[in-house]
């Protein structure tokens, strides 16, 4: 273990979030790694979302309410108030789990991007990923952890409403500074009923191809290619 933790952000964008924010707060508070702070930004709640906050403010190191155009703009807005050397994004209606402090004691490297596993309807997801996976599915946002490092460099790209996130990965795979490593740790129950598990980006899907192209490679791009053509063929 490290001597001296260092300090991650859970940064948290919550929105109606009543039913399920203080759960996520509790699980948070409940972590044996002693160097988190955490970040919400609140998107102009009409429920008690912010009465919650309010409540909690003592434990929370940085809160807002106020209008935003989606979940990554308040992503980027969270992003402004980094306090670590680490980064973590959950959502209001996920919870971490006790194996997130194991995890966090074995974050040493501020250009590499650390993945674990998240459990979602009761299965542990997704493992260790090869990169034409991460090309053609992603990674769960809730299983990763970056280093700062990769935000003094990139915000999400916000004309993608749901998979922002996921082009954000991308980006970083195509850059040589970072690098990806997985860390056998079932980090997060992940609520899959959240708007990236029930709608499609059509935006990201357009573009999906071209941004496999020009991060992963001329190979991995085939092969996904390939596959396409033949669930066109199938029909």
């Amino acid at each position: 273990m490290q001597s001296i933790p260092t300090k991650i952000n859970v940064i948290i964008v919550t929105y109606n979030a009543a039913k399920t924010l203080q759960k996520c707060l509790d699980s948070i508070y409940s972590q044996q790694y002693p160097a988190i702070d955490i970040i919400i930004i609140d998107g102009k709640s009409t429920d008690e979302t912010v009465q919650i906050l309010q409540d909690n403010a003592n434990r929370i190191a940085y809160w807002k309410s106020e209008k935003d155009s989606g979940i990554y703009d308040a992503m980027n807005k969270a992003i402004k108030h980094l306090t670590g050397d680490w980064v973590y994004f959950l959502g209001a209606d996920d919870e971490l789990r006790s194996e997130f402090s194991d995890m966090a004691y074995e974050l040493n490297d501020p250009n590499v991007i650390y993945y674990g596993n998240v459990l979602s309807d009761g299965v542990k997801r997704s493992g260790e990923l090869s990169p034409y996976y991460m090309a053609k599915g992603g990674i769960y946002h809730q299983a990763i952890i970056y280093p700062k490092t990769v935000f003094d460099k990139y915000r999400f790209n916000t004309k993608y409403k749901i998979v922002a996130d996921n082009v954000l990965n991308m980006q970083c795979y195509g850059d040589k500074t970072f690098s990806f490593q997985y860390k056998d740790h079932l980090i997060a129950n992940f609520n899959h009923l959240g708007i990236s598990g029930t709608e499609v980006d059509k935006v990201f899907e357009k573009d999906k191809s071209a941004l496999i192209l020009k991060n992963f490679g001329v190979k991995i791009w085939s092969r996904y290619m390939f596959r396409l053509f033949k669930a066109w063929i199938k029909g």
